[in-house]
């Protein structure tokens, strides 16, 4: 089936590929705010030819009913563990972009035993402290996805030309532009309202991300380090196991991993062959 109703909400969700018992991993990947599993479209062919491939739509995006509770990480971490759990899929490796990074470190901090590692793809985490109360305050508006298509757009590879990189520019847009707004409002407060910082921006996110006991491969666009103020040291600074890695990638946007999905592909499917035996 590829709904289940999961904490009051339908969540649309594909499970593919052999699984843990041709000797594959679990892979969970979870997509970034006001986008959709659709994301993946270019990894989940690749990477089910060897593992258990699941790919859900978080509540308020996609497919997915958003009727009861927040939009908060912890939300969403909520709703993967009791798929995960209503699946039989477990341990996984999570793959996640974005606000899906952020969920993918929740699942890892609160719920361990479901975690195998984190491929945590252009994270949103790690920002100056003033950063956050200035981009919440950018969605109390009346036109919250008008904010969005804004602040997203901003962070596309606009350098890149030619009609693959408009239409992955336009497939963006239009997709902000199709959600309920007061999800998008909830989703961008639950990321940087006050009540959120401690799981975003420094310092308090280092403590909580320090958290993670499974091995981390960090993904981040040199753009977004930049823009931050940190480098492709800092995540690994915080994680205590030897197997974590980070790799910068210059020249590409928040979505590169569509971008150059062969090469991403490779990244990680070459970091989860290595991965240290449970």
């Amino acid at each position: 089936m590829t709904y289940t109703m999961i904490n009051g909400n339908r969540l649309f969700h594909t499970d593919e590929g052999p699984g843990a018992d041709r000797g594959g991993e679990t892979l969970l990947l979870v997509h970034g705010a006001t986008c959709d599993s659709h994301d993946f479209a270019a990894q989940i062919g690749a990477f089910s030819a060897r593992h258990r491939v699941i790919a859900p739509d978080l509540r308020g995006h996609g497919r997915s009913s958003g009727l009861t509770g927040g939009q908060r990480p912890r939300d969403f971490a909520a709703d993967l563990s009791e798929l995960l759990d209503d699946i039989d899929a477990g341990p996984v490796v999570v793959v996640g972009h974005s606000l899906g990074a952020l969920v993918a470190s929740v699942l890892a901090v609160e719920y361990p035993s479901l975690v195998r590692g984190v491929v945590a793809v252009d994270p949103s985490y790690g920002f100056e402290a003033e950063f956050a109360p200035q981009l919440a305050a950018a969605f109390r508006v009346p036109d919250p996805v008008g904010t969005a298509a804004t602040v997203l757009g901003g962070l596309e590879n606009n350098a890149a030309a030619g009609p693959e990189a408009e239409a992955l520019r336009v497939w963006h847009r239009r997709r902000i532009l199709g959600m309920d707004p007061m999800t998008v409002r909830d989703v961008f407060h639950g990321l940087f309202d006050e009540a959120a910082t401690p799981l975003t921006v420094r310092p308090g996110v280092e403590t909580y991300l320090s958290r993670r006991a499974c091995p981390v491969l960090s993904l981040s666009s040199a753009a977004s380090l930049k823009a931050k103020g940190i480098d492709g040291d800092w995540e690994p600074s915080l994680s205590s196991h030897p197997y974590s890695a980070s790799v910068v990638l210059e020249g590409v946007g928040h979505w590169f991993f569509q971008e150059r999905p062969a090469e991403f592909n490779a990244l990680v499917l070459g970091w989860i062959d290595g991965l240290p035996a449970a």
